[in-house]
């Protein structure tokens, strides 16, 4: 249950940032929701590399939407 939740919320945070974020993304809802996912481990374990959080402390819903944005702006760049 806890990988549907995982996916649920990675495509939260996914809309989120890709609402956030300007310009003209061509991704589909799928990548969305792995976006969203990868935002929140990037979020997670770049916190706990500069002391924000603790092992095994998830990142907030705001650090993970930060880390979407991140991942988000890597990726346009890159598909140029």
């Amino acid at each position: 249950m806890s990988i549907i939740a995982t996916i649920i919320v990675g495509l939260i945070v996914g809309l989120i940032a890709r609402l956030l974020f300007r310009g003209e993304q061509k991704i589909g809802l799928i990548l969305t929701a792995l976006l969203g996912i990868a935002g929140s481990m990037l979020a997670t374990f770049g916190g706990q590399a500069l002391g924000l959080y603790h092992a095994g402390e998830a990142a907030g819903f705001i650090g993970a939407v930060i880390g979407a944005i991140v991942i988000l702006f890597i990726w346009t760049r890159v598909r140029r």
